[in-house]
């Protein structure tokens, strides 16, 4: 299925469109970026899936996967897909020895969240035993030829005060432009535990506002139904989208193997399958040339044209 306005049109001008946004006040910009690349070797390959059919336009590396060897070959067959880490504080085994010494508690792996954070606030675990290990992660990709477009993190751990700091420190350190700022989203309905999630977003975001003062912070869509975005919540997404202004969707599709993905917390909570048939299925892609939603990547931000002559 072809990008609702493909990728060819932005690369066959000089002009970039994002460079003149009041010549374009009336067209809407979407980045489309899915997390957990790396994750496992199923989403992987969803997610490249949907890059080949230009639905999804940016991806965030999951740099201590077990699978990177392989994840990263396969983003040969996606040229045009703009590129991220996945900055991962909460699963699978760390690359830095820091970071391992520190996790000698938990056998040298990633704890959940709660336990980590818990560990950060007790000194268990330290910043600047984070920055190791997320400055790790970032080099095992660039090492592999990557160019990296933006930081983010797995389950928004980076936007945890005094982490968000240490983010844009080793974006400003490695040259890379785009930094996530979470935020929360109340659109739509929102449960216990969304309202839960959404609170929390408030207040990190509320007190990382400064943090963040020298870049440009991409309106964020696709919390309130992280996991599980489908047609109607897009419909309402898309139409709220303001013109001349670029945004990001976050998003988690991918291929689903239920013997590589066993846990039940993360097959209820992701519906990998169905975001990847939505964000391809005609309905999106129609939608969006109704509303005259362009699928952009990072570099047309940066003022660069897109090419599939690689990255």
């Amino acid at each position: 299925m072809p990008p609702a306005i493909p990728f060819s049109a932005l690369s066959k001008t000089k002009s970039n469109p994002l460079n003149n946004v009041q010549a374009n006040a009336g067209q809407r910009f979407l980045i489309v970026n899915a997390d957990d690349y790396g994750y496992f070797e199923s989403v992987s390959t969803g997610i490249i899936e949907g890059a080949k059919a230009g639905c999804i336009t940016a991806t965030g590396i999951m740099a201590n996967s077990p699978h990177f060897d392989a994840c990263m070959e396969r983003l040969q067959e996606a040229p045009g897909l703009d590129l991220g880490v996945h900055l991962n504080l909460t699963c699978g085994a760390p690359l830095s020895g820091a970071m391992a010494d520190r996790l000698q508690f938990n056998n040298g792996v990633f704890p959940g969240k709660f336990t980590v954070i818990n560990s950060l606030l007790a000194q268990r675990i330290r910043t600047a035993d984070v920055i190791a290990e997320w400055r790790a992660q970032i080099l095992r990709c660039i090492n592999r030829g990557v160019r990296i477009s933006f930081l983010n993190s797995h389950e928004h751990m980076h936007m945890l005060p005094g982490l968000f700091t240490a983010t844009n420190r080793l974006a400003r350190d490695f040259d890379i432009p785009h930094v996530r700022f979470s935020t929360p989203e109340w659109r739509g309905k929102t449960g216990i535990s969304g309202i839960v999630r959404n609170t929390l977003m408030q207040i990190v975001s509320l007190a990382n506002r400064g943090a963040a003062a020298d870049r440009a912070r991409l309106p964020l869509l696709g919390m309130n139904q992280s996991g599980k975005l489908d047609i109607a919540y897009m419909n309402r997404a898309l139409a709220a989208l303001e013109p001349g202004k670029p945004h990001e969707l976050m998003c988690h599709p991918g291929r689903f193997d239920p013997s590589e993905i066993s846990d039940p917390g993360l097959r209820a909570y992701h519906h990998w399958e169905a975001e990847l048939s939505m964000l391809m299925s005609p309905a999106f892609n129609d939608r969006c040339r109704e509303l005259g939603v362009r699928l952009v990547g990072y570099r047309e931000l940066d003022g660069e044209e897109r090419s599939d002559a690689g990255r």
